[in-house]
């Protein structure tokens, strides 16, 4: 990967930070406050903020485990065991986060909310996880590269050995 696209994925990433923290300060109370002023149950209105507060969550913990995995691909490190933990961090996440959208969809639907509305979050969190299920397909990836490059490792030495 070149360094200009590691540098362009870290301004990415650094952007997606900084906007979730403005959204998980200014935005969430905010929205607390329309619905309160909207009249929402209780019960539904913290849940609702507690899903949105968790996917934003989600969200930031992806964008550090995908700078931690640029920070291994510039120092040549990331076909490595160590970056198995990233991977497996990221697909939970994401993964937690298909759910938090069903959840939503979940509190909406006994509501006065349009059924089309409640299908199309369901469709979005059905999306979300086939995301997760695309990162397992990478991890798999990830893990043959990395056999591979301990089986060069070991042809490598014993080529050694041999000269």
């Amino acid at each position: 990967m070149g360094k200009l696209t590691v540098l362009a994925l870290r301004v990415v990433v650094a952007i997606v930070l900084a906007g979730s923290l403005f959204v998980q300060v200014r935005m969430v109370p905010m929205l607390s406050t329309d619905l309160i002023e909207a009249g929402a149950p209780d019960g539904p209105r913290i849940a609702l903020l507690a899903i949105v507060v968790l996917g934003i969550l989600c969200v930031q913990v992806v964008a550090v485990c995908v700078w931690r995995l640029l920070t291994m691909v510039r120092s040549g490190t990331v076909f490595s065991h160590r970056a198995f933990r990233f991977v497996d961090i990221i697909f939970g996440a994401i993964a937690i986060a298909a759910v938090l959208m069903f959840g939503i969809a979940v509190i909406l639907a006994p509501g006065e909310t349009a059924p089309g509305i409640v299908l199309l979050i369901c469709g979005a969190a059905l999306m979300i996880g086939g995301v997760a299920l695309v990162v397992l397909v990478m991890r798999t990836l990830l893990a043959q590269a990395v056999a591979r490059d301990v089986e060069a490792a070991q042809l490598r030495s014993e080529l050694d050995e041999v000269i």
